[in-house]
């Protein structure tokens, strides 16, 4: 990277980690943080404002989460290269973060050179993710279930009965059970706690 300093937003809800990724960044000298930022709203804007060449994304920020932020940066600032972060990584979260069109995936488990790492890898056009995640990923299924059996089961996830899912999406109860009984045969699910277990572990949700 010769003496070109890597331009870099910081998106994190938790303060501490935040301040420590930030740190962890700031400690190399080719990396600097121009900005950071705690909410997923924040995100184009900070970028757009000051065109960093890299953005680390915590992939859980509240309301606009981390794959939509995403998805919004490319949109709106597509020259800045989206890096998310895990705190539970899983092969369904690797490939809907790249079908998003981030760049890179990587756990918070990592060391912080790895991360430094990551983010020169991904300004340079590469994709960084860690080996195993991307084994496990290229492996894992793809997602079986329809757009409203997805939406069927998000409800579900949440604990309503039928009666209150089919409410929700202005369907009959005998509409919203078929799509149950769908969503179980598609995943192997025992019930459909087990289906919504199944569907979080595999990233479909």
């Amino acid at each position: 990277m010769g003496s070109t300093l890597i331009r870099i937003l910081v998106a994190e809800h938790l303060p501490l980690v935040r301040r420590g990724l930030v740190a962890s960044l700031e400690a190399e000298l080719d990396l600097q943080v121009v900005a950071d930022v705690g909410t997923g709203e924040d995100v184009v804007p900070t970028a757009l404002a000051l065109h960093p060449d890299a953005a680390v994304i915590d992939l859980d920020l509240p309301g606009v989460d981390g794959l939509a932020a995403v998805e919004r940066l490319h949109e709106k600032a597509p020259w800045c290269r989206a890096l998310i972060l895990a705190a539970h990584p899983n092969p369904g979260l690797v490939r809907r973060a790249f079908a998003a069109r981030a760049a890179g995936f990587l756990s918070l488990d990592v060391a912080p050179e790895q991360l430094a790492e990551g983010i020169r890898q991904v300004v340079a056009g590469r994709r960084a993710v860690e080996p195993d995640l991307a084994i496990a990923a290229l492996e894992s299924a793809d997602n079986p279930l329809t757009r409203r059996e997805l939406d069927v089961l998000r409800i579900a996830a949440r604990g309503a009965r039928s009666i209150e899912i089919a409410d929700a999406l202005f369907l009959s109860v005998g509409t919203v059970r078929n799509h149950l009984s769908r969503i179980m045969c598609k995943t192997g699910a025992r019930n459909r706690l087990d289906a919504v277990r199944i569907a979080s572990d595999s990233g479909w949700l």
